[in-house]
């Protein structure tokens, strides 16, 4: 049963990192793409903010997809933690813990998540 969970905790947090650098990337699944979250990063500080939007958004999709199918795994982890620290830093960090004033309550969920599972390990179930 514990591969089971490892499974489906890698496939949901990885999949979803996955949504989140297409939304920088590319702009799917209602993201901005690189132009829109590089203004957007230039807006508040970050820059060059393409160049950043960029890194973020591999970070994101590369780290995800090692992440879920268990291949990299801990590259997967560590990118996922990376990306998240840095978002602690750059934005959420100074608005508090709290995820209900912008704070860094679920940045540091999923940090927790990625270098928890990582300590763990992927489980049996992973795709090579």
């Amino acid at each position: 049963m514990m591969d089971l969970g490892l499974l489906i905790i890698r496939l949901v947090i990885g999949l979803l990192f996955v949504g989140h650098g297409a939304q920088k990337l590319f702009g799917w699944f209602g993201g901005y793409g690189l132009k829109g979250t590089g203004g957007w990063l230039d807006s508040i500080g970050v820059k060059p903010g393409v160049a950043m939007a960029l890194i973020a958004g591999l970070g994101e999709l590369v780290g995800g997809l090692l992440f879920a199918t268990g291949v990299g795994f801990w590259a997967g982890a560590i990118l996922i933690a990376a990306t998240m620290l840095v978002a602690i830093v750059k934005v959420h960090g100074q608005n508090g813990l709290w995820a209900t004033q912008n704070g860094y309550e679920y940045n540091l969920t999923l940090i927790a998540v990625a270098i928890g599972v990582a300590l763990i390990g992927p489980g049996a179930y992973v795709l090579f």
